[in-house]
């Protein structure tokens, strides 16, 4: 592994942990993975804020829509076994469809393009009011007419995956969830993953977790009601781990993989642009994005309570997946500020010796800044935001304890010198950047405490 990134992988966690307590979030775990093997992988916070246990990089969660990229990888395998092909057309492997519904060809269910209704009339599934679909009610929904015509746009379905995954079984003669286990989840080498619920009972699983509106407080999602005939679109379970190496072996580029370079590139090439705000498209199976100068591809997934997101990042060989437990959106934001760190340090490099040391989280009363030594320059992140680097001033050093601040936005200190002092015990004590002075965590606690009182005494003088 480059030592940039290595830089960069060191980061990502330490700035991922600090989000999650700022955002109060419940659990999180990230994992990254090079060639196949894991390279970084940490888990923060709890499982379940009921019981209190502790998070750990072993608890399954429901990774929900990350399941379409294993259907999608089945679909490709039996194509590259001469048994089907992408424009074959869904009602020749499944009957009782609706006559347009049978038109819709297997690319086209892969992708988004058939048309297909997302979730039917009900879609009380994803919100617990109801079970999720059996295969005779998912086929009642299928012998209803399209939304909108087939190859007009992209248009997200969930139900479109489902007959996919219909087809998977038509061909084999196997159920789904057999098949797709031994060719795929356990041909990738894959021990922590399951195309639904139940799991053995030995396996840990985290909890899923609302968020703390509208009752001012969150409550426990068990998360483990199965998806039935909806399992190909939304039922896997996994780690952030195995979403790492299975996202990994998608890369064309890479040595080892369950499918032939040309279904990777076909799976990974971009279809369909998706009409929202950000440059997005899709693939087969597959999202594809563009965060900076820097190209991914993967999945999401949104199972109630739990929010999960995978990016693999085909210039630099790394895959990323951040799993969270519960049902606000962040493990997306958060990808995307991973994406942005790895970009910065792939620009700059690893940091040289002469700013190695600057490295830390330091404090004052508004805010706390991440020094980040990149390349030969130190940056003042900040932490709290989903991009730690956006606007980040940067630190030019010219002694052990000195530099100036060589670039910063304009409402900030460019320009001013940078020092830090030490305690008599040579540990730095603190940092100053221009006329702000900066303290580790401890430090500003006890000075908020004696300055502003605690919160019983605040109250008591109220």
């Amino acid at each position: 592994m480059d030592a940039w990134l290595g830089a960069a992988l060191d980061y990502i966690p330490q700035w991922l942990q600090f989000q999650l307590r700022c955002t109060e979030q419940p659990g999180c775990v990230v994992a990254a993975a090079i060639g196949g093997e894991i390279v970084m992988e940490q888990a923060f916070g709890v499982a379940d804020i009921g019981t209190g246990m502790k998070l750990t990089p072993r608890h399954r969660f429901r990774v929900a829509s990350h399941s379409k990229s294993f259907t999608a990888a089945g679909i490709m395998k039996l194509r590259e076994q001469g048994r089907l092909k992408l424009d074959d057309r869904a009602g020749q492997y499944v009957e009782n469809l609706h006559p347009a519904v049978a038109e819709a060809t297997i690319e086209q269910l892969l992708s988004h393009s058939a048309g297909l209704v997302r979730d039917g009339a009900d879609a009380g599934q994803f919100s617990d009011h109801r079970p999720f679909l059996g295969e005779r009610e998912l086929r009642a929904d299928l012998a209803m007419a399209p939304a909108i015509a087939p190859n007009t746009r992209f248009k997200y379905s969930n139900h479109g995956f489902g007959l996919a995954g219909m087809i998977i079984g038509a061909v084999t003669g196997e159920p789904y969830k057999d098949w797709i286990r031994r060719e795929i989840i356990d041909a990738v080498g894959l021990g922590e993953t399951d195309p639904d619920m139940p799991i053995a009972a030995d396996a840990p699983m985290a909890r899923g977790h609302s968020a703390k509106l509208p009752l001012g407080r969150r409550v426990v999602i068990p998360g483990d009601n199965p998806t039935h005939a909806l399992m190909a679109a939304g039922g896997f379970v996994s780690t952030a781990a195995d979403l790492a190496r299975f996202f990994g072996q998608l890369d064309p580029a890479a040595q080892r993989s369950v499918l032939s370079v040309a279904s990777r590139r076909e799976m990974t090439r971009r279809h369909w642009r998706d009409a929202s705000a950000t440059e997005r498209h899709y693939g087969l199976g597959i999202m594809c994005g563009t965060v900076g100068d820097l190209q991914w591809f993967g999945h999401g997934g949104a199972f109630q309570g739990f929010i999960s997101q995978t990016v693999m990042l085909p210039n630099h060989g790394v895959t990323l997946s951040i799993v969270t437990n519960t049902i606000e959106r962040l493990a997306n934001s958060w990808a995307e500020g991973a994406i942005h760190i790895i970009a910065g340090f792939a620009q700059r490099g690893a940091p040289t010796d002469r700013v190695r040391s600057w490295n830390g989280r330091w404090w004052n009363l508004w805010y706390p800044f991440d020094l980040v030594p990149i390349g030969d320059r130190v940056l003042v992140a900040a932490p709290a935001q989903v991009n730690p680097f956006a606007d980040a001033s940067e630190l030019e050093i010219s002694a052990a304890d000195e530099g100036r601040i060589a670039l910063a936005p304009g409402q900030r200190s460019h320009g001013e010198p940078v020092r830090r002092t030490r305690a008599a015990g040579g540990e730095v004590e603190e940092v100053w950047l221009g006329g702000t002075r900066l303290v580790p965590e401890a430090k500003i606690v006890a000075e908020m405490e004696a300055h502003y009182g605690n919160p019983a005494e605040t109250k008591a003088q109220q």
